[in-house]
């Protein structure tokens, strides 16, 4: 009797349950599932009014095409630049500030400041520096003349300047967010027993990062696939190669009604991150389970 109570009161949450979840359930399903089920029905049609499938067709088109090629290739380069950069930056600084320094709270906020104005006004900064009559070429000579910075080779270092002063503010937080909870037993365990500042924190204190370097490093790789808005403001929709990135290409392939080939695009771009945050789960979970035991 008691089971059958017991039973019937789990039934009776589980439905109660997803009462609540419903509204959450239906949004999801509504405003992401249904659009990207969407999108892959594209990607697998040769057009809206014929509808007829031909499976990969438009993807092997999509690998024939030079200005994908150029966009993807742009893009994960600028994605192995930053990603780490954006990860080893935010950890130094955060352990400088950790730490006893001159001048924190200056510090703290130079980093912080961009968090607080909108994109549009941070691309105004960066023009102001980096035009070919901007602050950089009237302050410094390089080889003796001016370079257009957005027209040259160096465009893509210029936008990740303006990418890790962007997110190196708010991943700092992260970072010290993460080191404040670290036991500080085992510090001091560590500091009797005449431990290096390099052990404790290859040992100690990296260790017990990991669930927020994966984390940062997730969205540090989210961010960097969404550089288009700076890029777009910086240079227009058909920026110098170098700066062409994957949505420049799905803009463009938007503009001109090329649903195929945008959502063959857009298919390809979602499976790479999936792939890519799935190792970053299995490495995490490789480098920090003696932690979690």
């Amino acid at each position: 009797m008691n089971n059958r109570v017991q039973k019937k009161n789990k039934a009776f949450d589980f439905l109660k349950s997803l009462c609540f979840l419903f509204p959450s359930l239906l949004g999801v399903g509504v405003f992401f599932i249904l659009p990207f089920g969407v999108v892959i029905y594209y990607s697998m049609i040769d057009g809206p009014i014929t509808k007829n499938f031909v499976l990969f067709e438009n993807f092997t088109k999509l690998f024939q095409n030079s200005a994908f090629r150029l966009a993807a290739k742009n893009t994960l380069s600028f994605s192995a630049m930053a990603v780490p950069l954006a990860v080893v930056l935010a950890v130094a600084l955060a352990l400088m500030l950790e730490s006893r320094i001159p001048m924190k709270s200056q510090f703290r906020t130079f980093f912080l400041s961009p968090m607080m104005v909108p994109v549009a006004s941070v691309v105004l900064v960066w023009q102001v520096l980096f035009n070919y009559n901007g602050t950089i070429n009237e302050l410094f000579l390089f080889g003796g003349g001016k370079i257009d910075w957005l027209q040259s080779e160096y465009a893509q270092i210029v936008v990740l300047l303006l990418f890790l002063w962007k997110n190196l503010g708010y991943n700092m937080i992260l970072f010290m967010a993460g080191l404040a909870n670290i036991p500080k037993e085992l510090l001091e365990v560590a500091d009797v027993e005449g431990a290096s500042a390099a052990y404790k924190f290859f040992a100690i204190k990296l260790r017990y990062l990991s669930p927020t370097v994966l984390f940062v490093m997730i969205l540090s790789l989210i961010n960097s696939f969404k550089v288009f808005r700076e890029v777009y403001l910086l240079a227009g929709a058909y920026p110098y190669d170098p700066l062409y990135t994957l949505q420049h290409f799905m803009n463009n392939t938007f503009g001109s009604m090329d649903y195929q080939k945008l959502s063959a695009a857009a298919v390809l771009m979602a499976l790479v991150m999936v792939v890519i945050i799935a190792l970053l789960f299995l490495a995490e979970d490789w480098f920090g389970k003696d932690v979690e035991g």
